[in-house]
């Protein structure tokens, strides 16, 4: 029967990925609907708290964007990285791994990737060198970031275990290397624009040549004026709420008593409820200060993708958690073993769940919790937390497509074989270095 269920996970979870969107989400549902009325599976907990997690950051990154503050950070990679176009294959991912770190999503590289491409050009530096590790940078910075709804997702599955200094002091530099692992990798990757022998026979079209050499001159807008505040203020509500995981006794703490969604049952105030209050506060703080509208942030694209998101966060996990309640003693009989010799081995199954799910707070909702039943330690599995970013092996995610569209010369793209496209290598050896960084840190940290 356990096949059957899973067969049923699996098909809702390719048929979902193929629709796009909110495909995951909806064939969720679906998958679910199905284990609830045919199989008589008892529904698991929906993944509320991580959905408000991804609606109150996303809404916050939206009217920072609404306010002109994303412009204006744009403005400012831009000139770090055209002020060395030689070094565009570092600069890159290092400036999307710091921008997705800030803001919570990697949906914010869509301003950058353009950006990445030209400077390659211009410089005949291979576009696909530095676009591929910059699009996986801004997926590991995803299981860096203070305010990501993964770690969030992290935090309240480690409740009371694991705090969010634990989890940064770990992840920030275990992905950092991870990052310049990948960096390494794809520093002569393919041939020079100039040896290309696809790129030198599109040189023969003169209108491709000229749209190539011709200078781009910036004719940018001017910034909105409350651009530069609002920046301030996204900033100054990250790092409180660094401040409030490194320092819990900022908030108050409440006699004990019913845990609910905002307070455990030792009365202490949980981490993804701050998170929220003050992501929403700071959105409110940015319409107020910068003279936005609640209408120009609904209009945002950042929160369009993060309604998709939560939709599809809604539905897969929902499913994926009632299928792993259900059978949960035959997966720990069936793993128990393996894993409690080589816990490294549970970073696998996050890998490969990740392909799937196509989001690392999914993918750490769903999985994370049977690592913590299988008997893994708490440290051991922030060392794995990296392990989540596998969404890049099928090519399907919206960053890796919008790499391949930006890259005019062709060079960053889908193999013959699906599976071997530009981002994989790169992908493989930063994940991989990543967690093993991350258990070298816990052996070192304690």
């Amino acid at each position: 029967m356990i096949w059957l269920q899973f067969a049923i996970l699996l098909g809702a979870i390719l048929l979902g990925a193929r629709m796009k969107g909110i495909g995951l989400g909806v064939m969720g549902m679906v998958a679910l609907a199905i284990y609830i009325f045919v199989f008589r599976m008892r529904p698991a907990e929906p993944p509320i708290d991580v959905m408000l997690i991804i609606l109150a950051v996303v809404t916050t990154a939206a009217t920072l964007q609404a306010a002109g503050g994303m412009d204006y950070l744009v403005r400012l990679a831009e000139k770090i990285l055209r002020s060395k176009p030689a070094l565009i294959v570092l600069l890159g991912p290092l400036v999307t791994y710091i921008f997705t770190l800030f803001a919570g999503t990697a949906h914010i590289t869509y301003s950058l990737l353009p950006i990445i491409s030209e400077v390659s050009i211009k410089k005949r530096i291979r576009p696909e060198r530095a676009l591929s590790i910059s699009v996986i940078a801004s997926h590991l910075a995803i299981t860096a970031s203070p305010i990501s709804a993964a770690t969030a997702a992290m935090l309240t599955i480690l409740n009371g275990k694991i705090t969010l200094l634990n989890i940064l002091k770990v992840c920030v530099p275990a992905t950092l290397v991870g990052v310049l692992a990948g960096v390494v990798v794809c520093w002569k990757k393919g041939k020079d624009l100039n040896k290309d022998p696809q790129f030198l026979e599109k040189m023969k079209d003169p209108e491709f040549a000229e749209s190539i050499n011709a200078d781009v001159t910036s004719t940018q807008a001017p910034l909105l004026p409350g651009a530069k505040t609002s920046v301030l203020i996204f900033a100054l509500a990250v790092l409180f709420i660094v401040l409030v995981g490194a320092f819990p006794a900022i908030v108050p703490s409440f006699g004990q008593g019913a845990g609910n969604l905002a307070v455990d049952a030792s009365g202490h105030i949980k981490m993804a409820a701050v998170i929220e209050l003050v992501m929403l506060a700071a959105a409110a703080a940015i319409i107020l200060c910068c003279k936005t509208t609640t209408t120009a942030v609904a209009k945002a694209s950042l929160f369009t993708s993060g309604g998709q998101a939560v939709v599809s966060i809604f539905g897969v996990v929902w499913m994926s958690a009632t299928f792993m309640q259900t059978n949960t003693s035959m997966i720990e009989h069936t793993l128990g073993d393996m894993v409690r010799s080589a816990p490294w081995t549970f970073a696998i199954a996050l890998f490969l769940l990740s392909i799937l799910l196509f989001s690392q707070a999914a993918t750490t909702k769903a999985l994370m919790p049977l690592g913590v039943s299988l008997g893994i330690i708490p440290p051991h599995l922030v060392a794995m937390f990296p392990a989540v970013n596998g969404d890049f092996v099928l090519p399907g995610y919206p960053t890796l497509l919008a790499a391949i569209n930006f890259d005019r010369t062709g060079s960053t793209h889908i193999g013959r074989f699906l599976v071997n496209h530009s981002f994989m290598i790169p992908g493989l050896v930063s994940v991989a270095v990543a967690v093993a960084t991350g258990f070298w840190l816990i052996g070192v940290l304690g």
